[in-house]
């Protein structure tokens, strides 16, 4: 009877706590032993690699290790020791991952190179010039890249900005999106795209400024570009340009508020639909200086948006009306 009883509460089914500590234990024992033989695994730390101790299987291999070799007890030491290079970019062809020789003739110590020294170091520059840019692709990604780099610092757009520009690029060049079209048309369409993207437009005309392409070609360009990638880009909100402007002609934060809120006025009424957005803000940011007896001129807004005057006049006389509307409803 005794036996009965015994052998009954050995097989009784065990609760589900005991069940999860069993799984638990199991998904340990799996992530430590070898898939191969069911050997013990150990990691070296040498070769990066995570290795089998019974039938030398490696499991894991190129692993990083992410913390480094020396202490340092403060900043200064740390700076001083640290040895890593720049991150990699997308903003250089190569990603950042190739050597520069340095332009300058001397040598470690800061001394000058002899002559013979000087023309050795002339040779290797030409050929890692050569190394860096090996066939047609590259050739093309590093102009493109240059007219983004170059683009992006006419018009003072920040480092997300040509970073996401050159993402688009290289999406383009990938995809054979540059047959029958020029280099620069698409890296400045990319840059538009990026721009609009990011928050921070510049009209078109902005863009054509800074461009060795025309703007019908940067327009038609883009309107390919954003097609075949299928990039989600919102229409341009007027108000996004406004700290720019506001900030360019020196208003203070109250005018640069005021103008959002006739914006916003606009937006209610309906009136922004099919006007151009740059037209809209410059003519927010003129009148909202009126309002705040800020001294600012049509044609000092017009040089600062690259809008005509007319148009600031027109859209300024539809902002205010609108306006009224409001307060009168």
């Amino acid at each position: 009877m005794s036996e009965n009883v015994r052998s009954y509460t050995d097989e009784r089914p065990r609760t589900d706590t005991a069940r999860t500590d069993e799984s638990t234990s199991e998904s340990e024992r799996e992530e430590l032993d070898c898939p191969e033989c069911g050997g013990q695994v150990v990691s070296d730390s040498e070769r990066g690699e995570t290795v089998c101790r019974d039938c030398g299987l490696v499991v894991e291999e190129n692993e990083i290790d992410r913390g480094p070799e020396w202490r340092a007890f403060d900043s200064k030491e740390k700076d001083e020791k640290s040895r890593v290079g720049a991150p990699t970019t997308n903003m250089m062809h190569d990603k950042g991952l190739s050597t520069n020789i340095g332009w300058q003739n001397k040598d470690a110590y800061g001394n000058q190179l002899s002559g013979r020294q000087r023309e050795k170091m002339q040779r290797l520059r030409t050929w890692n010039e050569r190394f860096r840019t090996r066939d047609s692709k590259e050739r093309n990604l590093k102009q493109a890249l240059g007219e983004i780099d170059r683009m992006a610092s006419a018009l003072g757009l920040p480092d997300n900005v040509r970073e996401t520009a050159s993402v688009i690029y290289r999406r383009a060049l990938d995809d054979d999106l540059l047959p029958g079209r020029s280099i620069e048309g698409v890296a400045t369409s990319s840059l538009y795209a990026a721009a609009r993207q990011a928050g921070t437009p510049r009209s078109l005309d902005e863009i054509a400024n800074v461009s060795r392409v025309e703007k019908d070609e940067i327009a038609r360009t883009y309107r390919y570009v954003v097609r075949e990638l299928k990039l989600e880009i919102q229409p341009a909100d007027p108000e996004s340009y406004v700290p720019r402007f506001a900030s360019d002609l020196d208003l203070s934060d109250e005018s640069e508020r005021r103008a959002r809120k006739l914006l916003q006025t606009a937006k209610q009424e309906g009136i922004h639909s099919g006007k151009s957005p740059v037209g809209l803000a410059a003519a927010a940011v003129y009148a909202a200086s009126l309002l705040t007896n800020e001294k600012v001129t049509q044609s000092e807004v017009s040089e600062v948006a690259n809008i005509s005057e007319v148009t600031i006049r027109n859209r300024y006389h539809e902002l205010l009306e609108a306006e009224e509307q409001v307060q009168l409803g």
